[in-house]
């Protein structure tokens, strides 16, 4: 480690946030599990693999446009699960609670977290409770860890990313990173602006189903659709190759973020996946993922490529509006603390 001591960007999901989990925690937890570094972890157990995965939910305002911590807590543990190709199941929740919290809204939260697991089908079967004195964490922290049945064999991950396949993004990037902003800060005039908190468990088990041989799958989270791009070229030694006018962005999205200065590529995302796939396939993947709420604005936004004319591996290439090429590199930085 080069820091000293831990900065906010160190949590943002970018470069910072790799380097912590590279040079601090990899060299005292390393382990093949471990080390695939996907969104859950693939378990060998008994006939029949699992997926698992766990993460912590610190989102400022704790309620705002389209959800809150309670229901984000289970979409986005649900989705962690999932992009490995599984059926969640079960689901554990830790909560850490301010001194002070009100209870009416605690109940709320607790209320919006039971709703959104009987949507997604699981089971919330564990957790605890700790209260710490005023001061000492802001409102409520929730973690939250989710096992589920892989049913893709073999099951997607970074490293499967191939030459040739094609890029799908379930729906229009940037809504939860940018609505979190606008929320917090008071920003008005931009009523439109939801977000897309949603659990993508039943979509991806259509997929699954009905399309098969999935390479990847993702959901662009912290960093957004180009920090999450730029992971699976690292995995995967490859180019991935994204046309712009091909990405799509809500209007609102795409007015606030030329108001704000802000690129909506690397905005937060909580309803959305990534999907890479042979691109013989990418026509009926997005016929079967344009059939759900969640999947109608599906497109296909680019190609996997290999090494080459003025490329290296890792890198994500864009493929700008006007005609000119960018690259799109991994978030340095935290452009937005404390959105999921």
């Amino acid at each position: 480690m080069s820091e000293d001591y831990l900065l906010l960007e160190h949590g943002s999901g970018g470069r910072a946030a790799q380097r912590l989990i590279r040079d601090l925690f990899l060299p005292h937890f390393a382990n093949p599990v471990l080390e695939r570094m996907d969104d859950a972890a693939y378990l060998e157990a008994g006939p029949g693999a699992l997926a698992m995965s766990t993460d912590g939910y610190t989102v400022d305002p704790v309620e705002f446009p389209g959800g809150d911590i309670g229901c984000l807590a289970v979409h986005g543990t649900v989705n962690d699960v999932s992009m490995l190709g599984a059926r969640p199941l079960y689901l554990s929740c830790a909560f850490i609670m301010e001194e002070g919290l009100p209870l009416s809204l605690l109940e709320r939260l607790a209320r919006s977290m039971g709703k959104a697991a009987r949507a997604a089908g699981v089971l919330i079967v564990t957790g605890d409770t700790k209260v710490v004195p005023r001061g000492a964490a802001d409102k409520i922290f929730i973690v939250s860890t989710g096992i589920g049945r892989i049913l893709a064999e073999p099951a997607p991950g970074g490293a499967r990313a191939a030459v040739g396949d094609a890029v799908l993004v379930s729906g229009q990037v940037g809504e939860h990173g940018l609505t979190i902003l606008t929320a917090r800060e008071g920003i008005r005039g931009f009523a439109g602006l939801r977000s897309d908190c949603a659990s993508l468990n039943h979509l991806v088990e259509a997929l699954i189903r009905e399309i098969g041989n999935i390479h990847v799958l993702r959901d662009p989270t912290r960093g957004g659709l180009a920090t999450a791009l730029g992971e699976i070229a690292v995995q995967s030694g490859t180019v991935c190759r994204v046309r712009e006018r091909d990405v799509p962005v809500r209007a609102e999205t795409a007015a606030a973020c030329s108001l704000l200065g802000l690129d909506p590529l690397y905005l937060a995302n909580e309803g959305k996946l990534i999907c890479i796939l042979p691109a013989a396939k990418a026509e009926a993947a997005l016929t079967v993922l344009r059939r759900f709420p969640e999947g109608r604005a599906a497109a296909c936004i680019g190609t996997i490529e290999a090494p080459g004319a003025g490329t290296r591996s890792g890198q994500t290439v864009l493929e700008t509006a006007p005609g000119g090429r960018r690259l799109l590199p991994i978030l340095e930085g935290e452009p937005l603390p404390r959105i999921c």
